[in-house]
């Protein structure tokens, strides 16, 4: 289910847009307040819910196991994956007209397509939510005080420094890492090569 819900974050925005679009039309008069309208409003204000609260849920449950680690290397690896991401939106909004059934059907079915694609692929790495909101992504090369090592897949708010600073990492049930900084806490991470 996290698995789900973290992919209906990621179109969080995409949501927005078509909402800002519905509003401004129905204020306009271009539109009216049909079934259709209705419908299409509270599914996509509800995807929004389910998205935001859902995400906010994910971070911050679980029983996790916590260790000091240092950074023996990173790659900020966020641009290849966001613009591609995002233009999908963007073609998304432009193309489709929600007030009609059949852009409605076929909007829910490419939604569905992706999905499966997104969550059989692990690829949850790629959500502009958390972009928009600050975090980067990265790959990072770590070492535990007790000198083992690991890789992963991180978001992660400002710069992280390579060398002799140390982080906290939070390993969750969920599938989700958190990296703390002192008093600064970060959405972390998703899946191990």
């Amino acid at each position: 289910m996290s698995k789900i819900i973290l992919y209906i974050s990621a179109f969080v925005p995409m949501y927005v847009l078509f909402l800002i679009n519905l509003v401004v039309e129905l204020i306009n008069g271009n539109l009216s307040f049909n079934i259709t309208n209705t419908c299409v409003l509270v599914f996509l204000f509800a995807l929004m819910l389910v998205g935001i609260i859902g995400l906010v849920v994910i971070i911050h449950s679980g029983e996790r196991s916590i260790e000091t680690i240092r950074v023996v290397s990173k790659k900020n690896i966020t641009d290849q994956h966001f613009l591609n991401y995002f233009s999908l939106f963007v073609l998304l909004a432009l193309a489709f007209d929600l007030s009609k059934l059949c852009s409605v059907c076929v909007f829910i079915v490419i939604l569905v397509f992706i999905g499966i694609v997104y969550v059989k692929n692990n690829i949850f790495y790629v959500n502009p939510l958390l972009n928009i909101m600050g975090y980067s992504f990265y790959d990072i090369v770590y070492e535990t005080e007790e000198g083992k090592g690991g890789e992963v897949r991180i978001f992660y708010k400002g710069e992280i420094e390579v060398g002799d600073k140390q982080y906290k990492l939070s390993v969750s049930n969920k599938n989700l890492n958190f990296l703390k900084d002192g008093s600064v806490k970060i959405f972390q991470k998703f899946f191990k090569k």
